[in-house]
């Protein structure tokens, strides 16, 4: 059994309440937008941490932590990108890879939409944390925290950080 932290759209920013909600967690996965070499240094000295850059990250970023990460955690088999989107629209960089391999979960970022979705054709589970940082246009900064179990996700919890700008 794993505990997962989820987390996307940080741009950089640290919320000290991250520790405290993840404190359980056994991995901590970040889908894209982590902002700075310093915030992932942190996320690393304090979980095993997974990520992938997204569009904001610069060279370095891309080159320590790729734009795409498959990946089996228990039995699931796990997809991460930044820039996914959801079923009915996928986008198009990551399309193929789903229709021809689909994983059991899979992850993105990018929309700073919370989103969990079922995409039945794939008998896939589609998961977006939303944006913990504070840029960008949403309105309330998210994570999901859930568990992974031989081959079942379950206990999924959606948690709200307040208001963008706000702490």
């Amino acid at each position: 059994m794993k505990r997962i932290g989820l987390i996307s759209d940080t741009h950089g920013y640290w919320d000290d309440r991250y520790e405290s909600y993840f404190a359980e967690c056994d991995e901590v996965w970040h889908a894209g937008d982590i902002g700075s070499e310093a915030l992932a240094d942190r996320f690393e000295r304090l979980w095993v941490f997974r990520a992938v850059a997204g569009n904001i990250d610069d060279h370095k970023m891309r080159l320590r932590f790729g734009k795409v990460l498959r990946f089996r955690c228990e039995q699931v088999d796990v997809l991460l990108t930044h820039i996914g989107g959801y079923p009915g629209k996928y986008a198009p960089e990551i399309k193929r890879e789903l229709f021809s391999d689909a994983p059991k979960l899979f992850v993105c970022g990018h929309s700073h939409i919370l989103k969990v979705l079922y995409d039945h054709s794939l008998e896939m589970l589609c998961m977006n944390p939303g944006a913990a940082g504070n840029f960008g246009f949403h309105a309330v900064r998210t994570l999901l925290r859930f568990v992974i179990d031989g081959e079942n996700i379950k206990d999924l919890e959606v948690i709200e950080l307040g208001e963008r700008g706000g702490v």
